[in-house]
């Protein structure tokens, strides 16, 4: 990137890819609030739609969250009636979080809502368009998940 578009709102990748991730949220939370959900939750539901008990530590690390925060976020589920926390038959001091069946019996139309949101998005994307998009998504990510963990390396040193 040159260095004439460092600062460029509109040329930089890093603030678009904020402002879109800002709008999806918008967008996302308009969707799924009627359905007793927050955007916030959305990791935990991807985790755990499938039937399956995680631990906390798992869910963070999973949803690239820090522990307060998702202690934090199943604390407020919990309270909503969305996940179940069960003894851990491995670790006794932790405890293994799914979620409640009627948090289960919601995902489907979760995921619609999300699905029709997402389809409109994406609209004026190509098939291809959107694989590529996806592609180089996934690699950005894979190349921050090796930075950070960089970072944290040298800052403990």
């Amino acid at each position: 990137m040159s260095s004439g578009m460092d600062w460029d709102l509109f040329e930089n990748p890093v603030p678009l890819i904020n402002m879109a991730a800002r709008s999806f949220s918008r967008l996302g939370e308009r969707r799924v609030k009627p359905l007793g959900f927050s955007v916030g939750q959305l990791p935990v539901l991807y985790l755990l739609k499938d039937g399956r008990a995680l631990a906390q530590k798992e869910l963070a690390r999973l949803a690239k969250m820090e522990q307060p925060s998702m202690a934090q976020l199943l604390a407020r589920m919990e309270r909503d009636g969305l996940i179940a926390r069960s003894p851990d038959p491995e670790d006794r001091r932790s405890s293994l979080i799914s979620l409640t069946e009627s948090a289960r019996g919601r995902i489907g139309a979760v995921r619609a809502a999300l699905d029709a949101g997402n389809g409109e998005s994406f609209a004026d994307f190509s098939a291809e368009e959107l694989a590529l998009f996806v592609g180089l998504l996934r690699r950005l990510n894979s190349r921050l998940d090796r930075l950070v963990v960089e970072d944290q390396a040298g800052a403990s040193i």
